[in-house]
Parts: structure tokens; C-alpha cells; sequence
């Protein structure tokens, strides 16, 4: 596989986080590029194209755009088939965009990277919370994602929130005691909750940064807070919802179902909440089973991209050897310059 067209961007775009990656036909990574984080809904659409553009020209590092064979641009926060048009649009005059083109929302990237079962269900779990059902015949079943308003609880974001919530009432005396409240004021250097609340209420701290309070959850969960501990146990049980939705609406009741389960709060390997997933999934679906994807996500991006590149077997192999952790994308990266 050599002429003009002989490489592809995978782009893998969240919350928190963007990976771009450039590979070669074979699957050999010849470039990476981390940057902020790209999901339209949280940082708004024009913000979005503008960091995926750098981040593509710097991966390309001079290469010609005319080389590009495929572009795969999966992204947290397309939800809607009109949220996608709007995304091509925004990057339609852009140099690597002319090509082939695939834009989707990061569900389908963290599937790829978990399982290439035609039945399959994938979790994500990282800033927000979504999930994606397939079946062989083609069947998608989707979500909405569009935070409380679609009736989604369970990302990052709500969790930390959760430590606040939890913590409030325990201070003013309308919820029991709980570990939450000492640990957030030592985290955030408060010195009450309402301290905190009152800043956050009078715009000297941004409510949108509670997500990284969501470790406190697990902590005090370990260390034996009721509280904390009821919040996981909830956690585990929306993460059975969603599965048990997806394979209710696919009607995928009587064969094996791998359920990927991916994102920041997933690949921390909390072991209660995934033993809680696990024992709900057992008593509601016996027929799934978890595995967490521990791999960055833009390897299900690469993947993709790669086979709609046409790609051969050897070569979703190597990107998959090569994508496999965080230090040998960037080991991959490095020896090529």
C-alpha cells in the first residue's frame, strides 16, 4: 500500500483530553499530539475545531495534507446527527479535512478498542457518561448524553459534585456526618462548604471543576463511609442500566455480550465499583461480561480509521501494539523523529 495517499489521522477527543495520532498504512505510529480537551458540548464548537486544527497540523509536522487517506475525528459530545453536520461544517475549509472523512461521536472508538464483536455494548465513563449498543445486523441503539436534562448521572463531573452535595448537608446538619466533608476541605482549601458554595455562587470559583473531586468519592468509600459508599454503589448500578437498556432495545438477551467499559473513572480499576458492576450485571444479565479498557482511547479511533483506509490484519495488529499504553504511543512517536 504506497502512492500519494499513505497515511491517517486518528483524532480521539473527550472532555478532559484530545489524542491525535498519524499513522502509516502498516499501523506504525509516526506521530502523537495531546491536547486539551475537544468535546464541542463543553467547550463549545468553535473552541473544538480550533484545538483539533492544531493539533492535526502538528502532527502532520509539515507532511502534506493531499497524503491523508482517511481522517477519523470521534469525538465526546456529538451526540445528535445535527451536532456532526455542524462539526463538518466548522471543518470543511480546513486542509486535512477534504478527504475521506469520518466524524462520530467517541463511543464508537472506545467499542473498537475493547472488542470488534458484532454484539457488543460500551460504557464510558469520564467527564459525562454514555453508552453505545451494536448488534449484526447494523442495529445502533444511542443515548441522548445530554447531561440531567436526558436524565444521565454518573461522570466525572456528577461525582464531584456528589462530594459537595454529600458534604453540604453534612454541615448545615440535613444529611448524616460523612469522611466527604473533611477530605474536600483539605482538597480545595476551603475553609467551610459553604465557604466554597458562596465562591462558587458569586462566580470567584467555577463550579466546572468539581469533576477532579471525584477520587474523594472512592477514598472515603474505602474507608468505610456509608455515604461515599452509597454513591458508588449507585455509579455501579447506572453503569448496569445502560447496559441492561442496550440489551433490552437490541433484544440481545440470549448471546454473549462483551461490555466495554472505558473512561477515566473505568480505567482507575476501582475494585468496588467494578465488583458492584459486576455482581449487578451477573444477577440482571448473565449473559455479559465486563472488560475495562485500559488503552488509550484514540487506539479505537486508529483502528477504525485504519480499516476504513483499508488496511490490512498485520496492520490494526501493530497500531494496536503500538497504541496500547500512553508511554508506548509516546515511545512509538518519539522514534521516528
Amino acid at each position: 500500500m504506497t502512492g500519494a495517499s499513505d497515511l491517517v489521522v486518528a483524532i480521539d477527543g473527550g472532555g478532559s483530553k484530545t489524542d491525535v495520532v498519524l499513522l502509516d498504512l502498516h499501523g506504525r505510529v509516526l506521530g502523537w499530539q495531546r491536547g486539551p480537551g475537544s468535546s464541542p458540548q463543553v467547550e463549545g464548537l468553535g473552541s473544538s475545531v480550533h484545538v483539533i486544527d492544531e493539533l492535526v497540523v502538528r502532527v502532520l509536522d509539515g507532511r502534506r495534507a493531499a497524503r491523508l487517506a482517511h481522517v477519523g475525528v470521534y469525538l465526546s459530545g456529538l451526540d445528535l446527527p445535527e451536532e456532526i453536520d455542524a462539526f463538518r461544517t466548522a471543518i470543511s475549509g480546513l486542509p486535512w479535512s477534504r478527504g475521506p472523512l469520518t466524524v462520530e461521536n467517541d463511543l464508537h472508538a472506545l467499542l473498537r478498542a475493547g472488542t470488534d464483536a458484532p454484539d457488543a455494548v460500551a460504557v464510558i465513563c469520564g467527564t459525562g457518561m454514555n453508552a453505545i449498543g451494536v448488534r449484526r445486523d447494523g442495529m445502533v441503539v444511542r443515548f441522548l448524553a445530554l447531561g440531567p436534562l436526558s436524565g444521565d448521572w454518573g461522570g466525572g463531573t456528577e461525582l464531584g459534585s456528589a462530594v459537595v452535595w454529600h458534604a453540604a448537608r453534612a454541615e448545615d446538619g440535613r444529611g448524616p456526618f460523612t469522611g466527604l466533608l473533611p477530605l474536600l476541605l483539605a482538597e480545595t482549601g476551603a475553609t467551610s462548604v459553604s465557604a466554597l458554595i458562596e465562591d462558587v455562587h458569586l462566580g470567584r470559583r467555577e463550579d466546572d471543576r468539581f469533576g477532579p473531586l471525584a477520587p474523594l468519592i472512592f477514598r472515603a468509600a474505602h474507608a468505610g463511609d456509608a455515604v461515599a459508599r452509597s454513591v458508588v454503589q449507585r455509579q455501579a448500578d447506572e453503569v448496569v442500566a445502560y447496559v441492561t437498556a442496550c440489551v433490552d432495545r437490541l433484544s440481545l438477551h440470549d448471546v454473549p455480550v462483551p461490555v466495554v467499559f472505558g473512561g477515566g473513572v473505568a480505567r482507575a480499576r476501582d475494585p468496588m465499583l467494578l465488583s458492584a458492576i459486576t455482581e449487578g450485571l451477573a444477577a440482571r444479565l448473565p449473559s455479559a461480561e465486563l472488560a475495562v479498557v485500559d488503552a488509550p482511547p484514540v487506539l479505537g479511533a486508529a483502528l477504525l480509521t485504519l480499516g476504513d483506509a483499508g488496511s490490512e490484519a498485520a496492520a490494526l495488529a501493530r497500531a494496536t501494539e503500538e497504541l496500547s499504553t500512553d508511554d508506548r504511543l509516546a515511545a512509538g512517536a518519539a522514534a521516528v523523529h
